[in-house]
C-alpha cells in the first residue's frame, strides 16, 4: 500500500508491504524490516532489528492521527487514498462516511446532533471529557449524521465508533 503522510508539516511518501506478522516499510525511499505484534486496539509493539517501539494510534474526528511512539506523541495527516504524483484528488474531500470516533477514553458530556441532522465543516458533534477536560468533536465536512452510537454519560475507549457522517 502507498501512503503519503503529513509529519510536523513535512509531506513523506510511505509505502508498505506485509507478509504474515513482517512489514516492509519504505519511508521516503529508506527500506526497514520490522516484526510488528498488535498489543491492542490501538497499541502495536514493533521491533526493528535490535531497537523495540511501543506504537499508539489515537484518530480524532479532524483526520488527524495522534501517534505516541515510545511517549513521544507526534500529530500525522494521512492520506492513503492519492497515489504519488496524481494531481486530480488535489483539493478533494476524502471519499467515504466520516467515522467519529473518541480520542481518548473518556465520559460523553453531550451528543450535539441526531441521525439525519445536517451538519457543516466544523460544526460541533460531541463532546467528550477526558482527564477533567472537555473536548469537542467537530465534523469534518459536510453531510448527514446516519448513524449515532453514543449517548450522554457514557464511558468510552479511545477508538470507540461514536458518530457517522455522510457527504451529500
Amino acid at each position: 500500500m502507498q501512503y503519503e503522510i503529513e509529519i510536523d508539516g513535512r509531506v513523506r511518501q510511505v509505502q508498505i508491504h506485509r507478509a504474515g506478522g513482517r512489514f516492509t516499510v519504505d519511508l521516503d525511499g529508506v527500506r526497514r524490516e520490522l516484526d510488528v505484534v498488535s498489543i491492542d486496539a490501538h497499541t502495536l509493539s514493533i521491533l526493528d532489528g535490535l531497537r523495540s517501539h511501543d506504537l499508539r494510534l489515537a484518530p480524532d474526528p479532524t483526520g488527524q492521527l495522534t501517534v505516541t511512539v515510545n511517549a513521544m506523541p507526534v500529530t500525522v495527516v494521512l492520506n492513503g487514498r492519492r497515489k504519488w504524483g496524481r494531481q486530480d484528488d488535489a483539493g478533494k474531500a476524502s471519499g467515504g462516511p466520516q467515522r467519529v470516533t473518541a480520542p481518548m477514553p473518556g465520559k460523553i458530556v453531550r451528543i450535539l446532533v441526531t441521525v439525519g441532522d445536517q451538519v457543516e465543516p466544523r460544526q460541533s458533534l460531541a463532546v467528550i471529557e477526558a482527564m477533567k477536560m472537555e473536548n469537542e468533536l467537530r465534523a469534518t465536512r459536510k453531510g448527514r449524521v446516519i448513524e449515532v452510537h453514543a449517548r450522554e454519560g457514557q464511558s468510552v475507549d479511545a477508538g470507540e465508533l461514536l458518530l457517522v457522517v455522510v457527504s451529500d
